[in-house]
C-alpha cells in the first residue's frame, strides 16, 4: 500500500478554520494508507503585517465595525471581483509558505482557508507546484472567495452550495457535499451523567450553554445580566474562551447566584458541556454551528456578524433548528416561551440532529484519498466570463 503525503493548511483568522484543520489531521491520521500529515497554520509563514491584515483587522473589525463585514461580504460575492488584489497581497508574502509545501512535498494539500487555497491554485495553475489541492469550506454558504482558478476538490457543508456552484460552471464530479469537518469525538456518545456530576449539573433542569468562542467574541455579559433578572429554574454554563475580561466581568455578575452559573475560561470540553445542554447561546460561526448540529442541540443565535455568520444563521433558522435573539432585551420572553414548549424543543432537536454531520472529516479524508482525478481543473478567461455571467443573471433574474 502506498503511502501518502497530506498537508492540511489554515489560518488563524478567527478560529473555525484551524478547528476544521485539527478535525481533518485527526482523520488522516486514522487512515492506514497516509505515511506522513503536516497541518499549519499558513499564516505563520507570512510577514507580521500580512498576518495583522488576515488575522488582526479581522478580529477588530468583528468587534468594531461588524456592519462593514457584513457589506464586504455581501459586495465581494461575485466570481473573480477580487482574487487579483487578495493574489497581490499573498504572493509576495507567501515565499516560505511555498517552499514548506515544496519541502514537505506533499501528495495532497487540503486548505480550509482560501489565502492558501488562491496562493497554491495560482501555483498549480501556472505549473510551478505539483500536487493535488482540496479546499474545504467552513461555512454554510459557498462566497466567491472560496474559488481558485486550479483545484481538484471541493467540499461543501450543504446541498445548496453544490446546486449554487454547478450553476456558477464548476464540475459537480468534483463537488463533494460533506459537512464543515469537526473533532471525530463527535461522532461519539457522551456519558451525560458523569459530565453532569463533574460541572454539578442537574439534568432534570434546562442546561444553557453560552458560549463565547474561542476569542470570547460575544455578547455573553449582556445575556447573563438578562438570565440573572429570570425566575425561570435553569441552570448556565458560561464559556468565556481566551477573554480574561470577558471572564473576569461574567464572574463578578454572577458572584451571588453560583447555584445557577457555572463561569468557564477556554475548555476543551464543548462536546461534553454540548451534550447535556437544552440550549445554545450564541453566535452562528460555522464550526460552532457544526459541532452543535453534530449535538442535536437547538440554538438561541446571538448578534452574528454580517455576512457569513448570518448566511450560517438563515441556515438554522431555514430549517428549524434555531431562534434569533436580535435585541437581548427579549431574551427572557424567548427563552421562557421556548422553554415552556417542551415539543417545539423537540423537533428543534431532531432537525439539529437531521442536519448534521459529525463523519465531515472521515468523509473528507475517504475522498481525498480514493480521488482518482489526476489533473487539476484550470478555470480559464473564458471560464471566467461565464462565471460572472451565471453570477450576474442569477442575482438580476
Amino acid at each position: 500500500m502506498e503511502s501518502k503525503r497530506i498537508m492540511i493548511l489554515s489560518a488563524s483568522v478567527g478560529s473555525g478554520h484551524l478547528k476544521a484543520a485539527d478535525a481533518l489531521e485527526r482523520a488522516f491520521r486514522a487512515r492506514p494508507d497516509v505515511g506522513e500529515v503536516l497541518s499549519d497554520d499558513s499564516l505563520d509563514h507570512t510577514n507580521a503585517l500580512h498576518r495583522q491584515f488576515y488575522s488582526g483587522l479581522y478580529k477588530r473589525l468583528s468587534e468594531i465595525t461588524p456592519n462593514f463585514l457584513g457589506w464586504w461580504y455581501e459586495t465581494s460575492d461575485d466570481p473573480w471581483a477580487t482574487d487579483r488584489v487578495r493574489l497581490l497581497i499573498d504572493l509576495p508574502q507567501a515565499l516560505p509558505l511555498v517552499n514548506l509545501i515544496r519541502d514537505f512535498n506533499p501528495d495532497h494539500v487540503v486548505c480550509t482557508h482560501f489565502m492558501p487555497a488562491g496562493v497554491i491554485a495560482d501555483l498549480i495553475r501556472r505549473k510551478k507546484l505539483e500536487t493535488k489541492l482540496s479546499i474545504v469550506v467552513t461555512d454554510y454558504h459557498f462566497h466567491a472567495m472560496w474559488l481558485a482558478r486550479a483545484f481538484h476538490h471541493y467540499f461543501v457543508s450543504q446541498e445548496e452550495d453544490k446546486i449554487h456552484m454547478e450553476a456558477l460552471g464548476l464540475p459537480g464530479d468534483r463537488i463533494t457535499v460533506s459537512g464543515i469537518p469537526i473533532d471525530p469525538a463527535f461522532e461519539q456518545s457522551v456519558d451525560r451523567a458523569a459530565v453532569a456530576a463533574r460541572h454539578g449539573l442537574d439534568l432534570a433542569r434546562p442546561i444553557l450553554l453560552i458560549a463565547g468562542g474561542t476569542l470570547g467574541l460575544s455578547p455573553a455579559a449582556a445575556v447573563v445580566k438578562r438570565l440573572l433578572a429570570m425566575d425561570l429554574a435553569f441552570q448556565a454554563v458560561v464559556i468565556c474562551g481566551k477573554n480574561e475580561d470577558l471572564f473576569a466581568r461574567v464572574n463578578e455578575l454572577t458572584a451571588g447566584d453560583h447555584g445557577r452559573f457555572r463561569v468557564i475560561g477556554y475548555t476543551n470540553e464543548m462536546r461534553e458541556l454540548m451534550a447535556v445542554a437544552t440550549l445554545i447561546l450564541t453566535k452562528p460561526g460555522g464550526l460552532t454551528t457544526a459541532e452543535a448540529l453534530a449535538s442535536g442541540l437547538p440554538m438561541v443565535i446571538l448578534d452574528p456578524i454580517g455576512g457569513q455568520e448570518e448566511r450560517n444563521a438563515d441556515m438554522m433558522l431555514e430549517n428549524g433548528a434555531a431562534i434569533k435573539c436580535t435585541e437581548v432585551t427579549v431574551l427572557a420572553h424567548k427563552l421562557r416561551t421556548l422553554l415552556d414548549d417542551a415539543d417545539r424543543l423537540a423537533a428543534m432537536r431532531e432537525n439539529a440532529r437531521r442536519l448534521s454531520r459529525p463523519d465531515a472529516a472521515r468523509v473528507i479524508a475517504d475522498t481525498v484519498l480514493n480521488d482518482v482525478q489526476s489533473e487539476p481543473r484550470r478555470i480559464s478567461r473564458r471560464d471566467e466570463k461565464k462565471f460572472r455571467e451565471a453570477a450576474s443573471e442569477a442575482k438580476n433574474a
